[in-house]
C-alpha cells in the first residue's frame, strides 16, 4: 500500500512540473529561471556534531556524502564549526561542504569570539544553510538567551527556485533551557511572521507535544505529522538508537509537505539522523 501511494505521489508531482512546463511553453519569452506553476523540494535538516560521528571519527566529506546520497536540494545544518577549534581541525566547515557538493552556502554565527592571534580568523559556531539554488539574500537573528546559556539564533535566506522566491529558516533552540525554548519559539513565528511560502527546519530539543513546541505547532504544518512516511515515530536522536523526534521540518500554508522520511544511510556520521522532506510549492 505505501508503495501504491508513493507511486500516485511522483505522478501527482510529475503533472504539475509538467503543467509547468506548458504554461512555460505557451510563450517563448518565458525563460526556464521565471515559469509559472509550483516547485518541487527535497528539503532537510541535519544536526552534524561539527562532522564528528558517533564513532569519534571527525570525517566532513562523511557528512557530505549523506546529503548527496539522500538527493536534498537545500539543508539547515545545526552545529556547524567556523574555524573554531582543534575539534574540528579549526576548519571552515560551511565552505568546505558547499565546495564538496557544489551548493551555495550562507553561514550563521552564534558563537563569534575574537581569533585567537592577530590577523586570523574568528572563532565561530553556528548552523547554515547549503542550497543548490541561488541564495539571494540572507541574515541571521539571535534569540532569547538567559545568562549562562549558549547563544542560539535563526538563519534565514531566500533562495531563488527558477524564479520563484522561496524563505528558508534554521534554528538549533536551546538544548537545556525549557524556559529558553519557550522564548525562542514565540520569537521565531514572531521573525518568520507574514514571510511566505516558506519552510523552517532545526534541531528545536524538544519533541512536538512540548509546552515550547505549541507556537509552532499552531503557526506552521508539521512535515512528519502531516505527510506520507513510511515505518517508524519520525525520531531521530540519538542516532544509532533514535528515541526522540527533536529534528523537525514545518512548513507554511503555501507549501505542502508530500513525503518525509528519516535518512538512515550511515547512522555513524553524527549523533542525529537527517530529516527529509518533499515538499510541493504552490505559491
Amino acid at each position: 500500500m505505501y508503495r501504491r501511494t508513493l507511486s500516485l505521489l511522483a505522478a501527482v508531482v510529475a503533472l504539475a512540473a509538467a503543467g509547468s512546463v506548458t504554461q512555460a511553453s505557451a510563450d517563448d519569452q518565458i525563460s526556464a529561471d521565471r515559469r509559472p506553476g509550483p516547485r518541487v523540494l527535497d528539503v532537510m535538516t541535519f544536526n552534524i556534531h561539527h562532522a564528528q560521528g558517533t564513532d569519534d571519527v571527525l570525517d566532513l566529506r562523511r557528512i557530505a556524502d549523506v546529503i548527496r546520497d539522500s538527493g536534498a536540494d537545500v539543508v539547515g545544518l545545526q552545529e556547524v564549526d567556523n574555524h573554531y577549534s582543534g575539534r574540528s581541525d579549526w576548519a571552515d566547515q560551511p565552505a568546505e561542504l558547499a565546495s564538496l557538493l557544489g551548493y551555495h552556502v550562507v553561514f550563521g554565527a552564534n558563537i563569534d569570539n575574537a581569533p585567537p592571534a592577530a590577523g586570523g580568523h574568528r572563532v565561530q559556531y553556528g548552523t547554515a544553510i547549503l542550497s543548490r539554488y541561488p541564495i539571494t539574500a540572507s541574515d541571521n537573528t539571535w534569540l532569547y538567551k538567559s545568562p549562562g546559556q549558549e547563544q542560539r539564533g535563526l538563519l534565514h535566506a531566500t533562495l531563488n527556485v527558477h524564479g520563484k522566491n522561496v524563505e528558508f529558516y534554521n534554528t538549533h533552540l536551546a538544548a537545556s533551557s525549557q524556559t529558553d525554548r519557550l522564548q525562542q519559539t514565540a520569537q521565531v513565528v514572531d521573525l518568520i511572521g507574514k514571510k511566505r511560502p516558506g519552510i523552517l527546519v532545526g534541531d528545536f530539543n524538544a519533541l512536538p507535544t512540548a509546552p515550547e513546541s505549541q507556537p509552532l505547532q499552531k503557526a506552521y504544518t508539521d512535515a512528519w505529522a502531516k505527510s506520507l512516511h513510511g515505518h517508524g515515530d519520525g525520531a531521530t536522536y540519538p542516532a544509532e538508537a533514535p528515541t526522540e523526534r527533536i529534528d523537525l521540518i514545518y512548513t507554511t500554508r503555501e507549501v505542502t509537505p508530500l513525503v518525509t522520511r528519516v535518512i538512515q544511510n550511515d547512522p555513524t556520521a553524527s549523533d542525529h539522523l537527517p530529516l527529509l522532506s518533499k515538499v510541493l510549492v504552490t505559491s
